[in-house]
């Protein structure tokens, strides 16, 4: 058998990280290699090709994922034509729906990994990226006035910081998903979801 192109490598390289990214979040970083690269349609044996270590895929699909939110946010701002609070209100909608709750594969991955990101141990790479990633998130969360006013991201009258919105929606989320199949789910997400827009 040939050897495989350079084009391919990296198309292969992709694969993996994006369906590694994707059963991450649906079903924790534990997922085997094997299963991994089963669903990717590759040979287990290529993975060492491409990632030194299952750690180092975890590294890689969290920077990923992470860079998915970044690159949605920003998206989110130019759709509503730079107007923060209305791309912060359709972020609020769509992360406190039946759909996203129903979605994790393809969901919030403050959420999804959360626990495995905080069983792992301390000086991991992924860890470092997923602290970075979440002040991120935060930051787009923050109030307009205390962007504009250069404070922290957790600033805001009344706990409405963007760290204290992004803990309401991320705390909704999985309470939401691990109460699914009872009236208290949606409860839940409508609830987080009156917490966050009453006041706008």
């Amino acid at each position: 058998m040939g050897r495989v192109s350079q084009a391919q490598a990296e198309e292969n390289r992709r694969r993996v990280v994006d369906t590694a990214s994707r059963l991450f979040r649906e079903q924790g970083t534990h997922v085997s290699v094997a299963d991994l690269m089963k669903a990717a349609g590759l040979t287990h044996g290529a993975f060492y090709k491409q990632f030194a270590s299952k750690e180092a895929l975890v590294d890689e699909v969290t920077a990923h994922v992470f860079d998915e939110i970044a690159r949605g946010n920003a998206a989110g701002l130019e759709r509503h034509d730079g107007q923060r609070d209305a791309a912060q209100r359709a972020l609020i909608d769509a992360y406190l729906s039946v759909e996203h709750r129903d979605n994790a594969a393809d969901g919030c991955p403050v959420a999804a990994l959360a626990i495995d990101i905080a069983r792992g141990p301390e000086g991991r790479e992924a860890r470092r990226t997923y602290a970075e990633g979440v002040a991120d998130f935060a930051a787009f969360l923050a109030p307009a006035e205390a962007v504009a006013g250069g404070e922290s991201v957790g600033s805001g009258e009344g706990g409405e910081g963007g760290l204290a919105r992004l803990c309401t929606l991320v705390g909704a989320l999985v309470l939401s998903r691990a109460t699914q199949g009872s009236p208290l789910s949606e409860e839940i997400l409508a609830a987080a979801h009156a917490a966050l827009t009453e006041a706008g």
